[in-house]
């Protein structure tokens, strides 16, 4: 299906790192899409100069305040963008009338409910954000049936695997001859460290990935593999992949985004260098192509490729997910609202590095594990996630010992 008509995009979390690739994506297309709504949390100037350059019909910021200011600059400068304010407004905007085309890329729980708003209004979905599929997978995969909605993930795994799977009707693996689907990881930037060094990381070191340019929340995740998890999470939605057919394979180099290994024994592989506005221009032009900005692959400097199995002893953030997975219910959400917590307090210096995992196991293990029934449901057990989760920070805070040695 060719879009002959101009796209409507409304951008959920447009001053992140997905929504200034897409905008870079957009803005070298002018003919074929519009930018339609900004929405964002509370970065005001950025925002600001955004709607300046792309002149969107509205922005919405979750930051009542920051709204305001936004609201005050734009006046001033003659623009013309209506600003709203508050998750509601941006629900709307997922679910606009005259949108066609939504990036689902704001980080954390807070894009859960204009995701599903974007699914039920049938839109395209650019799906970016994890948490979406990691707390409400099953209710989200009715979302999208039900609404008629084209779910594209952005992830450059789950985009890889979309792209080198057959497209069919059947969701079944099993009917489109596939043996296991391969997540790609690069490791991140402890993959040599030993269980010593593991315990002295520090933020500057953690933020520092070694491929891919990132908001410091999915950089973390990444070092402590947790990135990886939710992606497995993911791609059990996604595919319809039970979790031992899914496989993750440590690859350096991050050329090989994931592979598909097929019942024949072909392995198919999505190539490229690592720049998410490949899987971005994918997701915005499918099933067509678009030329995304982003440079040839140079097989000829090359020098090899690697590939290793994960270590869950040094990183069982990976196992976690794993666990969560086969527990099913709500035990996604609550790995998730827990590694949340965890990434902001060692963000702002409130635990170590191996704390991490060592609080999400701890929450996993003492939480009620229920089948999910309803989205009020997964959002209560995240709030009490959240919650159990603050105060084992004040406890460690308040008695620092080591932490675990792996």
């Amino acid at each position: 299906m060719r879009h002959n008509t101009l796209q409507n995009v409304t951008i959920l979390g447009s001053t992140g790192t997905i929504g200034k690739q897409t905008l870079d994506v957009i803005s070298r297309h002018p003919n074929k899409f519009k930018v339609f709504a900004l929405a964002a949390n509370a970065s005001v100037d950025l925002i600001f100069e955004q709607c300046l350059e792309f002149y969107p019909n509205y922005a919405a910021l979750l930051n009542e305040s920051a709204a305001d200011q936004l609201a005050e600059k734009l006046k001033a400068a003659g623009s013309s963008t209506q600003v709203l304010a508050g998750l509601e407004a941006i629900e709307m905007l997922s679910s606009h009338p005259q949108v066609q085309v939504v990036m689902a890329a704001i980080v954390g729980a807070a894009g859960l409910k204009p995701a599903v708003a974007a699914a039920k209004a049938g839109k395209r979905i650019l799906l970016a954000n994890k948490e979406t599929l990691v707390m409400s997978g099953n209710l989200f995969m009715q979302a999208v049936a039900k609404g008629g909605a084209t779910l594209l993930p952005i992830d450059s795994e789950h985009n890889a695997i979309f792209q080198v799977m057959p497209q069919r009707e059947s969701h079944n693996l099993n009917d489109s001859g596939i043996q296991r689907i391969l997540l790609t990881a690069s490791g991140g930037p402890f993959r040599k460290f030993s269980c010593q060094q593991l315990q002295h990381v520090t933020l500057q070191q953690a933020l520092n990935h070694p491929n891919w340019v990132m908001g410091a929340k999915i950089t973390i995740d990444s070092a402590t593999l947790m990135n990886k998890g939710l992606e497995v999470i993911e791609a059990h939605w996604l595919f319809n992949a039970p979790a031992d057919k899914i496989v993750v394979v440590v690859h350096p180099q991050s050329v090989i985004h994931s592979m598909v290994e097929y019942i024949d024994g072909s392995v198919l592989a999505q190539l490229g260098n690592p720049d998410m506005r490949t899987p971005i221009a994918y997701g915005l032009a499918y099933p067509e192509r678009l030329e995304s900005g982003v440079s040839s692959l140079d097989f000829m400097t090359l020098a090899k490729l690697e590939f290793e199995a994960p270590d869950t002893a040094r990183f069982p953030c990976l196992r976690l997910a794993y666990d969560a997975l086969k527990l099913g219910g709500t035990a996604p959400a609550v790995l998730n609202a827990a590694n949340e917590i965890a990434v902001d307090a060692f963000i702002h210096h409130q635990i170590q590095f191996m704390d991490i995992p060592n609080m999400i196991e701890s929450i996993l293990s003492e939480a009620k594990i229920e089948e999910v029934t309803s989205l009020e449901q997964v959002i209560s057990v995240d709030a009490s996630s959240r919650l159990a989760a603050v105060e084992w920070v004040k406890r460690r805070s308040s008695n620092r010992m080591e932490a675990t040695v792996c």
